[in-house]
């Protein structure tokens, strides 16, 4: 009997030890949210929905993924969601506000991932990309007054007086279920985004978006399945872009043809992208996406 209770109280003094160990680990990094909108910098509204963010949680950790999305565009803010998101952990909070209808029925939602992260944002498709791969939890429409700003909500800023207030009070701790009713999440808003389409001639994608400020082509056409058509590193390519019929050799990276040279190559999100080395692609050839892209199989061209 006696060494039952000694066992026992040491699974309970282990126990205690993992347990400090633990709150030193969540008192030492900071809870996080990651910020995106289509705000720019120019002026001050990214400062002031930090500044109402700090407000409710001073001790926050604000990072930005990106103010400089495209403006209105769902489907660029949807994608750097699904880029982002993955490298960070558990528990992060996501403050997204690409809202070309703001002020409109669309709802503000929370959404939580099957990775238990949570994204705060309009219901507007955002969360199409990140939901098809990670899944979805669960979802809450944010109606409680408590996690907004303002005795009068604007109806043109609810990065500000909705997104968030409810951003921090997630990081915060509080309890999400307190945001608003519990929502269908299968009834969420999603993008239609078409796939890349393979057949025994073969493919046709779509140039989805540019590469930042370098004017690279992203396309929907993934590594694994450009393989599948037969090339390999060093072979030239025929490709159709839009009006644009081009021969460009496929290589491991940039440096690997002249200087103002177009090439293909799989970049780091493990998609087929064209560039020109040292130049933009887009500006070069006049390319603005989306515009269709069509690889034969080798030796069909």
């Amino acid at each position: 009997m006696l060494r039952k209770a000694r066992s026992v109280s040491a699974v309970l003094v282990l126990l205690a030890v993992v347990s400090q160990l633990r709150a030193r680990v969540d008192s030492k990094y900071p809870p996080t949210v990651v910020f995106m909108t289509d705000f720019g910098t120019v002026d001050d509204s990214v400062t002031i929905c930090k500044g109402v963010m700090y407000s409710i949680m001073p001790g926050l950790r604000i990072i930005d993924l990106s103010h400089q999305v495209t403006p209105f565009s769902i489907r660029d803010g949807a994608r750097f969601l699904f880029g982002a998101s993955p490298y960070y952990p558990a528990g992060t909070v996501f403050v997204t506000v690409i809202d070309p209808g703001v002020g409109s029925e669309r709802k503000a939602v929370i959404v939580k991932s099957k990775r238990d992260q949570y994204f705060v944002l309009p219901d507007n498709g955002l969360i199409t990309l990140v939901a098809e791969r990670d899944g979805i939890a669960g979802a809450r429409e944010i109606t409680n007054r408590t996690w907004m700003i303002g005795a009068a909500l604007s109806s043109t800023f609810h990065g500000r007086d909705i997104f968030s207030p409810a951003g921090a009070h997630l990081a915060r701790g509080d309890n999400w279920t307190e945001a608003g009713p519990e929502l269908d999440s299968s009834k969420l808003v999603r993008l239609q985004i078409a796939a890349a389409r393979f057949d025994a001639a073969g493919v046709n994608g779509t140039a989805i978006a540019l590469d930042g400020p370098f004017g690279n082509l992203v396309t929907n056409i993934d590594a694994h399945d450009f393989l599948q058509l037969g090339y390999a590193h060093g072979d030239i390519v025929s490709v159709a872009i839009g009006d644009h019929k081009l021969a460009i050799p496929f290589v491991r990276t940039f440096g690997e043809v002249p200087i103002g040279k177009p090439l293909l190559y799989i970049d780091s999100r493990g998609h087929l992208a064209a560039a020109v080395n040292q130049g933009s692609f887009a500006a070069v050839y006049g390319i603005t996406p989306p515009v269709s892209i069509s690889i034969p199989r080798k030796g069909r061209d």
